[in-house]
C-alpha cells in the first residue's frame, strides 16, 4: 500500500517542470556570460561604484554607517512586498480576518517608516 497518491504527485509536477526549467535557464545563462564575458577588468570595473570607500584598501578605515543603513532600510521595505504578493493572491480566501490582519501589518511598517523619515534615517548628507 502507497502512501502517496497519485494526484498528489501529478498537482506537483508543474512545480517539478519550472524548477527544472529555471535551474536549466540559470545554469546556461551563467555559462554563456562566463564564456562570451571579459575576462580582463579595466580601471572602471575595479573602481568604487556608489560604496563609498576604495575596493582594495585597508578594510580598517573608517567609513560612513549611512551606507549600511540605507540597505537594511531597503531590506526591510522589501520584505513587507514580499509578504504581500500571498496575501493578494489568497485576499478571496482569506476574508475579513486576512485582510485587517495585513492592514495592520501595513500600518505597523507605516508608523515605522514614518518615523525613520522623521529621524532623517533616509537623508543623505
Amino acid at each position: 500500500m502507497s502512501i502517496i497518491q497519485p494526484n498528489i504527485l501529478s498537482d506537483y509536477f508543474p512545480i517539478l517542470v519550472l524548477m527544472v526549467v529555471s535551474i536549466g535557464l540559470s545554469l546556461a545563462l551563467f555559462i554563456l556570460s562566463f564564456l562570451r564575458g571579459n575576462q580582463k577588468p579595466d580601471e572602471a570595473k575595479i573602481s568604487p561604484y556608489e560604496c563609498g570607500f576604495n575596493a582594495f584598501e585597508n578594510a580598517r578605515i573608517p567609513f560612513d554607517i549611512k551606507f549600511y543603513l540605507v540597505s537594511l532600510l531597503f531590506i526591510i521595505f522589501d520584505l513587507e512586498v514580499a509578504f504581500l504578493f500571498p496575501w493578494a493572491v489568497t485576499l478571496t480566501k482569506i476574508g475579513l480576518l486576512g485582510f485587517w490582519s495585513a492592514m495592520l501589518f501595513l500600518f505597523v511598517l507605516t508608523v515605522g517608516f514614518i518615523y525613520e523619515w522623521k529621524k532623517g534615517a533616509l537623508e543623505w548628507e
